[in-house]
């Protein structure tokens, strides 16, 4: 088990581009650092997770919107890589976990086989609460 200081607990409760890139990000960062990284996915974060919705979700957040197409021709400019390449990165890189929020998952009526790959189970809050307060750094996005 991970010391406080090496871990790190991310809430995505965002399905938008402009949230997805920065947990990404943050992830890969934090593998970098050899960081363990526990990513629970509910609401929006988690439906942006399924395999119909991962290339086709071009949201942005709505105080956001207007900046959406010249986000998207700099990022193609640039080469950024997909979000959630950068997370598929951040897995191989170190301990990264993504886990859906079992109400969610309940809700929305979701079968293991319509969430994408990176996803390595579903748990409960109360299960992921007991992972985070381990964790030197929490974060809501």
């Amino acid at each position: 088990m991970a010391s406080k200081k090496d871990k790190i607990s991310i809430i995505v409760f965002s399905g938008s581009m402009d949230k997805l890139y920065p947990v990404s990000i943050l992830a890969s960062g934090a593998a970098a650092l050899g960081m363990d990284v526990e990513i629970f996915l509910t609401f929006w974060g988690l439906n942006a997770f399924k395999k119909d919705m991962l290339r086709q979700n071009m949201r942005i957040s709505k105080e956001f919107e207007e900046f959406g197409p010249v986000m998207a021709k700099i990022f193609a400019e640039k080469n950024v890589p997909h979000w959630y390449d950068i997370l598929k990165q951040a897995k191989d890189l170190g301990n990264v976990k993504v886990y859906a929020c079992a109400m969610t998952y309940d809700l929305f009526g979701m079968k293991k086989e319509d969430l994408a790959e990176v996803i390595d189970g579903v748990v409960g809050v109360g299960e992921f609460l007991e992972k985070a307060k381990e964790s030197s750094i929490t974060l809501f996005i």
